[in-house]
């Protein structure tokens, strides 16, 4: 075994597998051969293996067999106490039919020169709802609960739903697509071009009105600045509903202890005051974090970097997928280059590292632990929180370890928040 350092945090391992061990994985390569090989004269995986290396040789058994010894290998090389924070490269050194070497790189945490990470002067901001929020978000709560009804008199309105038959003509020719048959439209949407919905304002029921415009600059290529004309009849028209504050809107909400309006500006108070909260201290932790960080000096090899970046496109194409698209359709659609996606997600990549290796630094100075206990309580609460089992939550989270990572960060980021 020869160990050579490159930098502070990377090391070239070389592992030799020979002797039995070597015998042992060659044998296993040919066995793996073995219900696949024809020789005329021996039936089909029965082929004893004396004549096959006679006929193939030893050396077409090298690459099977190195891929079975590497295990054992990298077991070895971390037997030489480290502990990598990416996936180690690795080649073959040397192979013959008497060993397999191998070189194995492997990145270690690099050395973190903690600055100050307490009493960092950055104050949290006080949370205030004001009665202007609370209104707003009772009229949402109100526009949300509206009734969609006919209006059977009047005319067309900012706000209603116009039904529309409509055809469009650019330079005497029937406008491809720009047509529509008992088409609900909003006024005020802005769903069709400019001045369109603005001119049904005052139509009533059976009106047909032609409405001149023009396609905005930036609109389709063969369509931009071109003149066109629409004739519009209305079929009917629609109107929200919104309801009033009393007895039957508290019922209609359904929610616990809300009754009345005083009720319900309370109820909403507290929960605006607790989004609020969530923002304040996310962004109080985030300040703390991000001024600890520049405080720490660090270097940061860019193989970090690219299992970083790789693992944040990862992510956002789970996002992608659960949105019912792709990472392929994403990059098409917005024109953009992976490498150019890669390059964008860098920054927030370099953070992200910086933020981990801050929290593990000071998990190690401070001793911090999780005990059996808090391990426990933390699957408990979390499992009831998302409806799982708790043996449920902790196979998804990837068990004891992970959870008491966790919570040892949660413990530093404590400590920094120490005034």
């Amino acid at each position: 075994m020869k160990e050579m350092k490159i930098m502070k945090n990377v090391k070239e391992i070389e592992i030799e597998i020979k002797g039995k061990e070597w015998e042992k994985d060659l044998d296993k390569a040919f066995k793996k051969k073995l219900p696949e090989l024809k020789v005329p004269g021996f039936r089909k995986g029965s082929i004893p293996k004396e004549v096959y290396l006679k006929k193939a040789g030893i050396e077409s058994l090298f690459m099977d067999a190195s891929d079975i010894a590497i295990e054992d290998a990298y077991k070895k090389a971390l037997d030489k106490d480290v502990n990598p924070v990416v996936q180690p490269s690795v080649e073959i050194v040397s192979v013959s039919k008497d060993s397999v070497k191998f070189k194995f790189t492997i990145i270690t945490r690099p050395e973190i020169k903690l600055g100050a990470y307490t009493k960092l002067g950055i104050k949290k901001e006080e949370i205030k709802v004001s009665k202007k929020e609370i209104d707003e978000e009772i009229e949402k709560l109100r526009d949300n609960m509206a009734e969609i009804l006919n209006k059977e008199n009047g005319a067309v309105e900012k706000g209603n739903i116009a039904i529309i038959d409509f055809d469009g003509v650019v330079d005497g020719k029937k406008l491809d697509g720009g047509s529509g048959k008992d088409y609900s439209l909003e006024i005020g949407s802005n769903t069709f071009i400019p001045g369109f919905e603005d001119e049904l304002v005052g139509m009533s029921i059976g009106d047909t009105k032609k409405i001149n415009l023009k396609f905005p600059e930036d609109y389709v290529e063969n369509l931009k600045g071109k003149d066109v004309t629409f004739t519009v009849t209305i079929k009917g028209i629609k109107e929200r509903v919104v309801p009033a504050l009393g007895k039957d809107f508290y019922e209609d909400l359904a929610i616990d202890g809300v009754d009345s309006k005083e009720s319900l500006e309370e109820y909403i108070k507290s929960e605006l005051s607790e989004k609020k909260n969530d923002e304040v201290e996310n962004k109080y932790v985030d300040e703390l974090l991000h001024k600890a960080t520049d405080n720490m000096e660090v270097e940061i090899n860019n193989e970090i970097i690219d299992e970083e970046v790789h693992h944040m496109i990862h992510q956002y194409e789970d996002e992608l997928k659960y949105q019912g698209a792709s990472l392929q359709q994403y990059l098409a659609m917005t024109k953009t280059k992976m490498e150019d996606l890669e390059n964008m997600m860098k920054p927030q990549a370099i953070a992200r590292i910086k933020t981990r290796f801050l929290l593990e630094e000071i998990v190690d100075k401070e001793n911090i632990k999780a005990s059996a206990a808090e391990i426990k309580e933390e699957v408990k609460n979390n499992a009831a929180k998302y409806g799982m089992k708790d043996e449920e939550f902790l196979d998804a989270m990837g068990g004891n370890d992970a959870i008491a990572y966790d919570i040892k960060m949660k413990k530093a980021v404590e400590i920094i928040k120490e005034a």
